[in-house]
């Protein structure tokens, strides 16, 4: 389930035009374009509840770019409908830079199972990609399977007694999930969530047996109050070396969901430009990676060209994946 978008305005020089813009005289003739600044506060919706990764994630780099641009980026949690709310309500907004979203990578597959009245691609303006999700199969320290073939095994014996949470229905958690119970031929019970900070309470407070998700579940795997079963990922990764991965096991499911910020339609050029500057600028601030490691996700930098070309792509070839799921009609 690997999910995998030069800037069109890039310009590049040849060396003779490089040197002759070199030449005295003739730098002072060629200035950069003027960087567009904001004339009020940016709003950036967040598709998920307060206080999980994205929105820490978010409200980190919006401060950074509102020192860059010159005015505060706010953000304002729009969760529900496997994230998908976040970026439906830019189509009620101007095209003037002040309204962004948050769009992950459930925004590309709902459309195909739910009417919705946006389109993925053609409706919106994308900006930069930031980072992508890490998944993992995740319990509490307490739990009483040691590793996911106990976990399977309970699912086979008592199909849909356990629950697992997600971020939504179709998202990438629940597609994940769907594609294991496939192989393994063990069957659970989805509960939906609105985010990681709900799902981990949900946990914790033993409402759910185990999580199939992104990385919220971070830091309770380093201090001690979750295990991980599996990793979910190509291979395994440094910080967990000891993890194997469902891969290794057989069992072909890799869960990867990138998201970044787009704005609405028909955003103008310059616009976009600035803002995709402002924050790249801002990512490279050393306390981002920081707490990207904190929640064990890794940085998706992609410029605006990038972003769309992968997100037309994917929107394409999900498709039949959503079938077999069940989710979407062929």
């Amino acid at each position: 389930m690997s999910h995998s978008p030069i800037d069109p305005r890039r310009r590049t020089l040849s060396a003779g035009l490089g040197a002759l813009l070199a030449a005295p005289g003739l730098v002072g003739a060629q200035t950069a374009a003027p960087r567009w600044k904001p004339e009020r506060p940016i709003t950036i919706y967040n598709p998920f509840a307060v206080g999980g990764i994205t929105d820490m994630h978010l409200r980190f780099l919006g401060e950074r770019v509102g020192r860059i641009l010159g005015q505060p980026v706010l953000v304002e949690a729009r969760a529900g409908a496997a994230g998908t709310l976040a970026p439906a309500a830019l189509m009620s907004a101007k095209s003037d830079g002040h309204t962004l979203a948050c769009y992950t990578i459930n925004s590309l597959r709902y459309p195909h199972y739910q009417s919705v009245n946006w389109h993925p691609t053609r409706d919106f303006s994308f900006i930069t990609g930031l980072s992508s999700y890490t998944f993992a199969l995740v319990v509490r320290a307490d739990s009483p399977w040691k590793t996911v073939e106990d976990l399977f095994a309970a699912g086979k014996a008592d199909p849909e007694k356990y629950t697992y949470g997600t971020s939504g229905i179709g998202g990438s958690g629940h597609l994940m999930m769907l594609e294991i119970e496939q192989v393994v031929g063990s069957r659970f019970t989805h509960v939906p969530y609105k985010g990681g900070a709900e799902w981990m309470q949900a946990l914790m407070a033993g409402h759910i047996n185990f999580l199939a998700d992104a990385s919220q579940w971070g830091p309770f795997v380093d201090d001690g109050r979750c295990r991980i079963l599996a990793m979910v990922t190509e291979q395994r990764l440094p910080r967990y070396a000891n993890i194997t991965t469902l891969k290794e096991r057989g069992i072909n499911a890799v869960g990867q969901s990138p998201y970044g910020l787009v704005g609405p339609k028909d955003l103008p050029p310059a616009i976009v430009q600035s803002l995709y500057d402002a924050f790249e600028e801002a990512g490279k601030d050393p306390g981002v990676q920081t707490l990207l490691d904190r929640f064990v996700q890794v940085p998706w930098r992609r410029n605006p060209a990038e972003y769309r070309q992968f997100a037309e792509q994917y929107f394409v070839s999900v498709k039949p994946l959503l079938v077999k799921a069940g989710l979407a009609k062929p």
